[in-house]
C-alpha cells in the first residue's frame, strides 16, 4: 500500500525524501543482489507496486541512483542497470591508481593533526564494521574515506574527475566486499593514514596505488570465479541437450 503523503508542502517534501531514500536503498540492494540484474530496465510502476509506495519516490530514487552509478536513462527508452564491462572496469582501476598515488603523496606533504585524526576516526569506523562483519557500514565508511582524502588534497578538477571514476566502480566495489576483504582493505587504509601521518610522499603514494590495484585484481578475480561458476552451471544443460 503507498504510503500517504502530507497536505502540507513543507513536510510533503520532506517525508517525500525520506521515502526516496528508502527506496534508493532497496532498489540499490536488488541491484547488488543481482535480484535486478546488469542491464535489466528498471519500470516505475512495477518497482513502486513491488516496494509498496507511490511512483514519485521511485523517480528519485533512480535520480539518485544515476548519480551513484548504479543506473543509467536513456532517452525514450527509460532507465536500466547499469552495465560496465570488465575490461572497462580494470582500465577505470587503473586510472584510479595513478591519481591516487598523487593524492597520497600530496597529503603527506602536510596535513593539520585535526585532519589526520578525522582520517583515524573514519579508519575506526570502518574496523567496527569489520568486527560487526557490516558491509553496508564499511561501503559507506569507505566511499566517506576516500571522498575525504580527495577534498583534502584541495584540487577540484581532479575530484570531480575522480567521483564519476568512482561512481562507474560501485558495482564491482560493493561486490568485492567481503569478511576476509574488509579486513585487508582495513589493514591498507591504516597503512596509508600511517605514512599520510608520517610525512612520508613516497610510502603514502605507494600505499594508495596499491590498495586500488589490489582491488583491482580482486575485481578480475571475482569475474574470473563468477564466470566459472557460470560455465559449470551451463555444462550440464549442455550435456542434456546433446
Amino acid at each position: 500500500m503507498a504510503s500517504r503523503i502530507s497536505s502540507n508542502p513543507a513536510i510533503a517534501q520532506l517525508q517525500s525524501h525520506s521515502l526516496a531514500d528508502l527506496v534508493q536503498a532497496e532498489i540499490e540492494r536488488m541491484i547488488l543482489d543481482g535480484v535486478l540484474p546488469s542491464g535489466a530496465k528498471l519500470t516505475e510502476a512495477t518497482l513502486a507496486e513491488q516496494i509498496g509506495v507511490s511512483r514519485g519516490p521511485v523517480r528519485e530514487a533512480f535520480r539518485m541512483l544515476e548519480e551513484a552509478g548504479l543506473v543509467r536513462t536513456e532517452k525514450n527508452r527509460g532507465v536500466f542497470v547499469r552495465h560496465v564491462p570488465i575490461e572497462e572496469a580494470l582500465e577505470i582501476f587503473e586510472v584510479r591508481a595513478v591519481m591516487d598515488l598523487y593524492v597520497g603523496r600530496k597529503l603527506a606533504q602536510g596535513l593539520r593533526t585535526a585532519e589526520v585524526r578525522e582520517l583515524r576516526q573514519l579508519a575506526d569506523a570502518m574496523d567496527q564494521a569489520v568486527k560487526a562483519d557490516n558491509a553496508n557500514d564499511y561501503h559507506r565508511f569507505n566511499l566517506q574515506f576516500h571522498d575525504r582524502l580527495l577534498e583534502l588534497a584541495g584540487n577540484a578538477k581532479l575530484t570531480a574527475t575522480y567521483r564519476k571514476l568512482v561512481n562507474e566502480l560501485s558495482l564491482f566495489r560493493r561486490q568485492n566486499l567481503t569478511s576476509e576483504s574488509m579486513a585487508v582493505y582495513s589493514r591498507e587504509h591504516r597503512q596509508i593514514v600511517k605514512a599520510i601521518a608520517g610525512g612520508d610522499p613516497d610510502a603514502a603514494g605507494q600505499a594508495m596505488y596499491q590498495h586500488v590495484m589490489n582491488s583491482r585484481e580482486r575485481t578480475l578475480r571475482n569475474y574470473e570465479l563468477k564466470q566459472v561458476a557460470s560455465a559449470g552451471v551451463a555444462r550440464p544443460a549442455t550435456a542434456v541437450e546433446a
